[in-house]
């Protein structure tokens, strides 16, 4: 029989309060196996811009690329468990899209670069649908439609893996029994071959949601023998119903690539912009900090809020610093307006820190003492005298360098520190590994 190459994309079939989108991709994955469908890859988690005020968590659509003789029984079994496995009744708006190629055609990849750092339509998406006669099923608004194009046409330059475990339905909403210890353990061991499983400097879990959806814990790492290693080392309560993983965008700073216009901010987009400091860092209540950047004569006011764990380095700054950031724009309010909320700064310049002090004395070495409004310096030890202060330059605090938030800060798609100057490159799709496991 004809074999055909199905690309599926999915998105937005979870809420704040239930379901997850790779739960789903589980589930589906799992009888599709049983089906004897081909996978040609790994799931793909893809991550897009963080800054969509409606986005659930994440922000991340799945996609599958599969080979089968029967393309229309496998659409049908996808769409029955989008109906079933999407929490309709909490607000997801559920979106599939298929496509039957082995190549994925520039127009989609172009559509998925920016999704990772704007804001697309959905009347967008649906027009693009419309227009390639795209074959695609949603329920409610459609928004789920712009993550499931977006994740078959997203290209990887860079990749990590994340391999993530889920419980029982009777366990969801539950507090999640994991030993600590254990945690912290794995990541020293497997090091620098996973990343932000424990926070060090917070002595906590960071891998694990806190939520009711059904993702028991999830590790993110670069390739899927470390995920496998590591996971044996957990230690829990409670015993998780499988594990899948998937090859993501995760950690790979990818909706920092774009290069923000300060003539014309628009709100949720994400970005780089480099620019001088323009205004002394301000401490605001709750401990964030605020400041300017000028670049071409035009402000930008950035944010750095206090659970980043670089507040202390930012207040470092002065006027005259040279700085790169990276953020999301906040929508302008009554009260403010647009606002950078820093992800990362790094200093490119640092501006000499000079202030005006007494004079000391050649001979003593020390500092000379005012004799009075305009009538100059003495030194009360030997007589010497100077007419004016002179000019001091004070070593800075703070250097040439990149500075991140501390992992429990860290975004899904955040470079940690590890992965700053490594990319992972093409890493084959090994079907015969343990990227999928159902542990019943």
């Amino acid at each position: 029989m004809k074999t055909t190459i199905l690309n599926i994309g999915f998105d937005d079939t979870d809420s704040p309060k239930a379901m997850c989108t790779t739960y789903l991709a589980y589930k589906l994955v799992h009888s599709l196996k049983q089906d004897n469908v081909k996978f040609l890859d790994y799931p793909r988690l893809i991550r897009f811009n963080p800054n969509i005020p409606w986005k659930t968590r994440g922000n991340g659509a799945v996609s599958l690329k599969i080979q089968t003789n029967n393309p229309r029984l496998v659409k049908n079994k996808v769409k029955k468990f989008i109906r079933k496995f999407s929490d309709l009744k909490n607000g997801a708006n559920p979106g599939v899209v298929f496509y039957e190629s082995h190549f994925i055609p520039k127009e989609f990849t172009e559509i998925s670069k920016k999704a990772l750092w704007s804001l697309i339509s959905r009347r967008q998406i649906k027009n693009f649908i419309t227009k390639n006669k795209l074959e695609s099923f949603h329920i409610g608004n459609g928004q789920g439609l712009v993550g499931a194009l977006g994740a078959i046409g997203y290209q990887f330059d860079d990749h990590t893996f994340e391999l993530l475990t889920y419980r029982k339905k009777s366990q969801f909403g539950k507090k999640r029994k994991i030993v600590a210890s254990s945690v912290k353990q794995m990541q020293e061991k497997t090091y620098p071959k996973t990343f932000n499983s424990f926070d060090t400097k917070k002595q906590k879990i960071i891998f694990a949601p806190r939520g009711p959806d059904p993702v028991f814990f999830g590790i993110r790492g670069e390739d899927t023998n470390s995920l496998l290693n590591a996971a044996k080392m957990i230690q829990t309560k409670e015993k998780p119903i499988g594990h899948l993983i998937f090859k993501s965008n995760q950690g790979t700073g990818d909706h920092l690539q774009n290069e923000l216009d300060i003539t014309s901010i628009k709100p949720y987009s994400s970005g780089i912009i480099e620019g001088i400091v323009s205004e002394q860092p301000k401490t605001l209540q709750g401990g964030h900090i605020s400041f300017l950047i000028t670049k071409n004569g035009y402000n930008l006011r950035c944010l750095i809020y206090k659970p980043t764990g670089i507040t202390n380095e930012a207040s470092q700054l002065i006027i005259g610093d040279k700085i790169r950031v990276g953020g999301g724009i906040r929508r302008a309010s009554v009260k403010h307006g647009r606002v950078l909320n820093i992800e990362f700064f790094e200093v490119l310049k640092l501006e000499k820190m000079k202030i005006l002090t007494s004079p000391s004395c050649i001979a003593c070495n020390k500092k000379m003492k005012s004799k009075g409004r305009n009538q100059g310096y003495e030194c009360i030890k030997c007589g010497n005298k100077a007419a004016n202060k002179v000019l001091q330059i004070l070593p800075r605090k703070i250097k040439n360098q990149l500075y991140i938030p501390q992992s429990s800060a860290h975004r899904h798609l955040t470079r940690p520190q590890q992965r700053i100057d490594f990319k992972n490159r093409e890493i084959k799709f090994n079907d015969t590994s343990a990227w999928f496991t159902n542990y019943n």
